[in-house]
């Protein structure tokens, strides 16, 4: 049985990190876009600007993915 490496642990841990952040950022804006659904809890304004940040978060680890494969080829 081939033992894993450091590395090839590494990768994959850096790879589970941000598909649990992609996980818990898309979590945050399904729940604000219900909280915007539902107008009684806490005001429309702060529903959509915790789904504005959520989505910009989002984006920005979306962006870091992009890079990564690109400056692997």
């Amino acid at each position: 049985m081939v033992e894993p490496t450091l590395e090839f642990i590494g990768k994959q841990l850096e790879r589970l990190i941000g598909d649990v952040a992609t996980i818990r950022d898309e979590q945050i804006v399904q729940g604000a876009m219900l909280s915007r659904l539902d107008s009684r809890i806490g005001g429309v304004e702060a529903v959509v600007l915790a789904e504005l940040r959520s989505l910009h978060n989002h984006l920005g680890r979306m962006d870091q993915r992009v890079r990564k494969l690109e400056d692997a080829e």
